[in-house]
């Protein structure tokens, strides 16, 4: 896999970079601004892309909006945001085209280097992985009209579980019910979704991002 890191913190740039390359990934390139990344980008879209939020100059959403602009460049393009603050405006804007390949965690709260290595894997393949902290601060965004108001309090938790990123199991172990129970949840949430009939891989995404995103 070929990754690029975009991230201002040297300390944690040369890390990032280590860990990935122990983890049998190959990072092209390692920068600390918007400006490099997006010119690294140009011409060779790479497999992920894991960036900050708040870069030079002004240390507030570059990396967030250098994100976004990278997807209109290579629309679907994975990207992991990995930083300590919630920017819910941008945040809305990766999810918004649907095209899924999208993670947002807190760096305070990766508590295993194996649990990054596998988010960051799961977005590279079209999945996402999303910090529970995160989900409940685009849940805010909620209209009275919200189309997953027909979803029932336990659908809404395996829908949650699926956004972090989790398999059948391991939200059947979370919630303490079967795994058959689980995938009847999660039939009912593609049928009140109207989700069309096609790869169960891809309407999971879709599930997540009409979740996050409504």
């Amino acid at each position: 896999m070929r990754v690029v890191i975009v991230e201002d913190d040297v300390l944690l740039r040369e890390g990032l970079t280590l860990l990935l390359g122990n983890a049998g990934m190959t990072v092209v390139a390692a920068v600390d601004n918007t400006t490099e990344f997006l010119a690294v980008i140009a011409d060779d879209r790479p497999d992920a892309v894991v960036t900050d939020v708040r870069l030079p100059p002004t240390f507030t959403d570059e990396g967030l909006r250098a994100a976004s602009e990278a997807r209109r460049l290579h629309p679907g393009l994975p990207v992991l945001v990995l930083s300590a603050y919630v920017e819910n405006s941008y945040a809305a804007e990766l999810l918004a085209d649907g095209a899924g390949g999208v993670g947002y965690l807190l760096k305070e709260r990766v508590g295993k280097v194996e649990r990054f290595v596998e988010a960051l894997t799961r977005v590279a393949e079209g999945g996402t992985a999303m910090d529970p902290e995160v989900i409940s601060q685009l849940l805010v965004r909620r209209k009275p009209d919200d189309p997953l108001g027909t979803l029932t309090a336990r659908e809404r938790e395996v829908l949650a579980l699926m956004a972090e990123g989790h398999n059948n199991a391991t939200i059947a172990g979370t919630l303490v019910v079967s795994e058959g129970a689980v995938l009847k949840h999660i039939r009912n949430i593609f049928t009140k979704l109207n989700l069309p009939n096609d790869d169960g891989g891809h309407r999971r995404v879709q599930a997540v991002l009409a979740y996050l995103n409504a």
